[in-house]
């Protein structure tokens, strides 16, 4: 917008994303080096992903596989035909001094992604998305960026295969974008294509403009004929790489941005660099155009054509279609539906325990249970993952009723994920084993017996009481009884 002061409230913020996701294979993407983390530097690298004169790049295949899945995972326009460029520009951890990419012939077009935020369904076009190589990766000592002593080159990293997934500008708050990459992480996840857990494996470049509300359409859209006659210095922000780095970004130079055309100032059109620690964004460099990178095909590939792959290679369910089934096939509402399909290793886990027990008492333990549970330690389903047939044991023994419910969440899987004990071996240390119900019967009559104030104050009215009785039980039972039972005991006897 133009230096000229306007108040926050007719202002509009728009951002576009360029998420570049690490694709799942076993070697990079025009060369046989291995794709895993190395523990030295510089040595998972060949003359093809250093750029040495003579060496020929040749695609690997499952990249291409990937490719395909996620255009038929966000309803993307996959042409016949796909080519491959040079984008020329230097920099330290590009050791060609160009990255092989796509330009006017990406592998995916003109697709959607639908997502949720804030309980509303939102859906994003997606303009592009095209396979590229990874850089080699910088290692900055000393410092940051801007402080470091000096900085490292690590080329284990170049030829990486990467996936760049551009959106439209249809972001309207830094919440939404959040939302959007949980969203499309959990598809890659679902499509087998991407590691969330590998570090650097999404990062995200966003352009975000400030313009004036009244350019935004009625659908909250913003149409590129629309946004260029607006005429806004776009800001790009890079260094992004997590869902929470993303909307502290862009929530820090969204109100940079703001507060500079308030007091009438300009808006430099700018990369700026997300600086993770301090909490702000910091100027880079001006922010390059299109023509700067002297786009030319990349003569040593060939076009590639995919038309037969599109045919050949099928998505598995995705999170919107399983969702939705587990929802009628077992039966759950949609918020337990929705930590069901958190993610693929979630959903599968919970379709393993609901193929042997009750899908209520499944999703119960699954869902609530095992996900608090994790979620309060910062774990993951997948830290456990080796441990799946020790969770079911202890679901099998709570349908049997073997334990209660309170002493298998708050003592049996609490010592499990904190001290790695089997269920049974804590059951047995802890004396745990459900009292019985002659045992559970004497407790209550001698607990009635015991305390006649307390009953006199439920037969008085006073609720309370009766929660008194229920723990004196559980002290008598070790906390072996069934509280719901007790309860039920105890309401039995004094009615009499």
């Amino acid at each position: 917008m133009t230096a000229q002061a306007v108040a926050s409230e007719d202002l509009a913020t728009v951002i576009g994303l360029e998420v570049h996701v690490q694709l799942e294979t076993d070697t990079k993407i025009f060369c046989g080096c291995s794709t895993e983390p190395a523990d030295e530097p510089n040595t998972n690298t060949c003359p093809v992903c250093l750029g040495l004169p003579g060496a020929l790049p040749v695609v690997n295949e499952g990249a291409v596989e990937a490719a395909v899945k996620v255009g038929k995972a966000i309803d993307a326009d996959i042409p016949a035909e796909t080519t491959f460029h040079r984008k020329n520009y230097y920099y330290p951890d590009l050791p060609k001094d160009f990255q092989i990419t796509q330009y006017d012939a990406p592998i995916c077009q003109d697709g959607t992604l639908e997502f949720s935020v804030e309980g509303e369904r939102r859906t994003v076009r997606i303009r592009r998305a095209h396979l590229e190589e990874d850089p080699g990766s910088l290692q900055h000592v000393g410092g940051s960026i801007d402080t470091a002593d000096y900085t490292l080159v690590d080329y284990n990293r170049a030829g990486t295969p990467l996936m760049e997934i551009v959106t439209k500008p249809d972001f309207r708050s830094p919440g939404e974008v959040r939302a959007f990459l949980a969203k499309l992480t959990e598809v890659l996840e679902y499509l087998g294509i991407f590691d969330a857990t590998r570090d650097g494996s999404l990062r995200v470049d966003a352009n975000l403009s400030i313009v004036d509300g009244a350019d935004i359409g009625e659908a909250g859209v913003i149409d590129d004929a629309t946004l260029d006659a607006a005429d806004p210095n776009r800001t790009e922000v890079k260094n992004i790489s997590s869902h929470k780095g993303a909307e502290k970004a862009l929530a820090y130079e969204e109100t940079r941005q703001k507060n500079a055309i308030e007091r009438g100032r300009a808006v430099e059109q700018e990369t700026r660099h997300w600086d993770e620690s301090k909490g702000v964004t910091l100027s880079m460099r001006s922010k390059e155009e299109e023509k700067d990178y002297r786009y030319f095909r990349e003569a040593d590939l060939p076009p590639l054509r995919v038309s037969d792959w599109k045919s050949q290679i099928a998505i598995p369910e995705l999170p919107a279609a399983r969702r939705e089934r587990f929802q009628t096939e077992y039966g759950l509402n949609e918020e337990a539906a929705d930590k069901l399909t958190s993610t693929k290793e979630v959903a599968d886990f919970f379709e393993d325990v609901a193929e042997q027990f009750e899908p209520d008492l499944a999703a119960t333990w699954v869902a609530d249970e095992l996900l608090g549970e994790l979620n309060y330690r910062d774990m993951q389903i997948t830290d456990v993952s080796g441990r799946f047939d020790e969770i079911e044991r202890l679901v099998e023994l709570v349908a049997a009723d073997e334990i209660t419910t309170k002493n298998a969440r708050e003592t049996v899987l609490r010592g499990m994920l904190d001290d790695g004990d089997a269920p049974d071996e804590i059951v047995e240390r802890e004396g745990l084993g459900k009292t019985s119900g002659d045992e559970v019967q004497q407790a209550v009559e001698d607990a009635i017996d015991e305390n006649p104030d307390a009953v006199g104050d439920y037969h008085d009215g006073d609720g309370g009481a009766i929660n008194f009785l229920v723990g004196q039980v559980m002290q008598k039972t070790g906390g072996s009884a069934d509280p719901g039972d007790v309860n039920q005991l105890l309401r039995a006897e004094l009615k009499d």
